[in-house]
């Protein structure tokens, strides 16, 4: 398998997965000319499109690609993503021919309520849940179901390669910093990110490993983030914890 990141739009990335034989999948096609151009390039033939949740940077595309190719579309239930497609639901199982791949669909809510995950063949294709070194505003979830979408996909095997929506890995990474300032792994990977946007290359995918190193909202329960939320005057548990450090995001300058 063949793993591309089509940067679109403003800053998204259209994940493209092709095998030898020119089959591809295409996870959150927010512009289909992006998509068209990447098929016509390599000469693929698009057999699936997948949809982690309902904003328009994620399906923009999706209509255009599902008349051209006539291919199915899997995705979570939401009115905002336009029939006919078949829907995915935690737990559920998603077997393609071509390109031959299994993907398994985790629920993630907390971006938004209806938000899907899909992992298969070592790739996490996480929409806007998990950023390198950061998350997804809590648009229509709680703190809490953010948090336990995170401790599902902290499970995942460390080697698990991370796919998400994003290029928004230098901007975590400062706060990052400065949540953890004494974090040497966070000091290694912020000079690698450096590296990569000189040069204009992807930050993505990265290691879950990785993340589980680096990322302050995966990282909830260690004394470096412990010992920041205590600083902001959030003695509480590690959901209060994690809602300062989203808040904090939210607000946060780099």
């Amino acid at each position: 398998m063949h793993l591309l990141p089509l940067p679109a739009l403003a800053d998204n990335y259209i994940w493209l997965l092709h095998d030898d034989d020119g089959n591809a999948v295409v996870v959150d096609p927010g512009d289909a000319a992006v998509v068209e151009q990447a098929l016509t390039a390599r000469g693929l033939r698009l057999r699936a499109i997948l949809l982690t949740h309902h904003h328009p940077d994620h399906v923009g595309g999706m209509s255009a690609l599902r008349a051209r190719h006539g291919v199915p579309v899997h995705a979570p239930v939401h009115p905002d993503i336009g029939q006919p497609f078949q829907p995915a639901i935690d737990g559920d199982r998603i077997e393609l021919g071509a390109p031959s791949i299994q993907f398994d669909v985790i629920a993630v809510p907390g971006h938004t309520l209806s938000h899907i995950a899909f992992v298969g063949a070592g790739l996490l294709f996480c929409g806007d849940t998990l950023f390198s070194m950061g998350c997804g505003r809590l648009f229509e979830g709680t703190p809490a179901q953010m948090l336990r979408s995170l401790d599902r996909l902290a499970q995942l095997p460390a080697d698990t390669l991370v796919c998400a929506g994003h290029e928004y890995t230098e901007v975590n990474g400062r706060f990052a910093l400065a949540v953890e300032p004494a974090n040497a792994e966070l000091a290694r990977r912020m000079l690698d990110v450096a590296s990569l946007r000189e040069s204009s290359r992807p930050t993505l995918p990265v290691r879950l490993g990785n993340e589980l190193a680096c990322n302050p909202f995966l990282r909830v329960d260690t004394n470096g983030v412990v010992d920041w939320a205590q600083r902001q005057g959030c003695g509480g548990d590690r959901v209060a914890r994690f809602a300062a450090l989203r808040h904090a995001k939210d607000d946060f300058r780099a």
